[in-house]
């Protein structure tokens, strides 16, 4: 085991800042486009069931 640890490359403080801000990020925008898409889904289906009930 420590042979297999001394064979890993380990990141700089700089890689593993610069690589938390991306994973950040990426988070950021993917809970953004859900939110939007819960956003359009809900409103359209209650569009859509207003409509039905509306009959």
């Amino acid at each position: 085991m420590r042979g297999e640890l001394r064979k890993v490359t380990w990141p700089t403080r700089e890689e593993s800042w610069r690589l938390t801000l991306i994973v950040l990020g990426v988070s950021f925008l993917f809970a953004i486009f859900l939110w939007v898409f819960d956003l359009i889904f809900s409103n359209s289906l209650q569009f859509l069931l207003e409509w039905v009930i509306g009959l």
